[in-house]
């Protein structure tokens, strides 16, 4: 008799804790994300399957359909040089998102839907599974907001105990837009292990309102409250990441502004050459033009480093993902919870 399947959707480690011996519950929560195949825990995922793929030398992008005829895209990278090759992958929050950021080709989508934890859970299976790939950090870094759908997300990184939420040789870093609201409730977690990303691409709020209208309600000045408030470890950072477009902002006084404001931020300035969208209003920044910024940067004694592109012919570089055929999709609940048979 074949054992009834456990719901990752809403399921913490105490709900499969209660139902299971200890050891069994955490070797099943632990192996079934960060286990290749899972067969050292004995545990198996139902997953949406991948429909698509699409390489460029060791990147891939892939795309998973769910059963109500969505798409969720998530990017295996190659990082380190050499013998040091290791792979991180960039997961998705949600179909679409809300954001409007105007330079980002996933917020022409608006909103479809939020993912659930199983589904964002589901793409790392799938990245070690069907790709059967060692992935050391996962990045919600693709579709969506992640604080837009804080209680799913948050689920799905809740693995094993609440004051470790990394396994051993992995990290996990959640990237906001700036929602001041889950970067506190993130804080009040205390969660030392998990790394923040800020998306803040401006160095005032005149520049930052009109290319990310989140900034109208969350200004700059709240952000970096926030942002002065969240506990760090000792030897941790905040990644703070800076699309550079062109004539917008990427003068040397935008990077000096950008230094003083991060003055008193423990932080590092991730400089991202801005990937063109479909149709976008702007090119990618010429190589000119990140080296100047960079070196400003630097020159007022402002920690930072250049984000090197990948994917971008594939539409699978950073702020290119989305199927714009989704865009007609009006906003739907989730459907189908992703299941673990133990």
């Amino acid at each position: 008799m074949e054992p009834a399947p456990i719901d990752v959707t809403g399921c913490t480690f105490d709900d499969v804790r209660h139902r299971l011996p200890q050891h069994t519950a955490r070797a099943a929560y632990r192996g079934a994300f960060f286990s290749r195949g899972g067969e050292s825990t004995g545990c198996t995922a139902s997953i949406h399957p991948v429909t698509r793929r699409e390489r460029d030398g060791e990147l891939i992008k892939f795309i998973q359909t769910t059963p109500d005829n969505l798409e969720t895209e998530s990017v295996i990278l190659p990082m380190g040089q050499g013998d040091r090759n290791w792979f991180s992958l960039c997961i998705s929050s949600q179909v679409g998102c809300r954001m409007g950021c105007t330079f980002c080709e996933t917020a022409r989508l608006g909103l479809v839907r939020n993912l659930t934890a199983g589904e964002i859970v589901g793409q790392v299976l799938a990245a070690r599974r069907v790709f059967d790939v060692e992935i050391k950090k996962i990045v919600f870094m693709g579709m969506g907001e992640p604080f837009d759908n804080y209680d799913e997300v948050i689920q799905a990184v809740r693995i094993d105990r609440p004051d470790r939420p990394v396994a051993q040789q992995s990290s996990i870093t959640i990237s906001t837009v700036g929602r001041i609201d889950g970067i506190r409730k993130l804080a009040a977690l205390g969660w030392k292990y998990l790394q923040l990303a800020v998306s803040l691409n401006a160095p005032n709020d005149e520049i930052r309102s009109q290319i990310m209208p989140l900034n109208r309600a969350d200004n700059m000045t709240l952000l970096r409250e926030a942002m002065l408030d969240y506990p760090l470890r000792r030897n941790t950072f905040i990644m703070i990441e800076y699309v550079l477009i062109p004539g917008v902002n990427d003068s040397p006084e935008h990077a000096r502004e950008l230094a003083d404001y991060l003055r008193e931020v423990k932080c590092c300035v991730n400089v991202i050459p801005y990937n063109p969208r479909r149709e976008s209003p702007w090119p990618a920044p010429s190589e000119a033009a990140i080296a100047l910024f960079l070196q400003t940067l630097r020159d007022a004694g402002q920690f930072c480093k250049r984000r090197i592109t990948r994917g971008r012919d594939l539409m699978a570089a950073c702020g290119q993902l989305g199927n714009p055929a989704l865009s007609r999709r009006k906003p739907t609940a989730a459907t189908a919870p992703i299941q673990l048979s133990i």
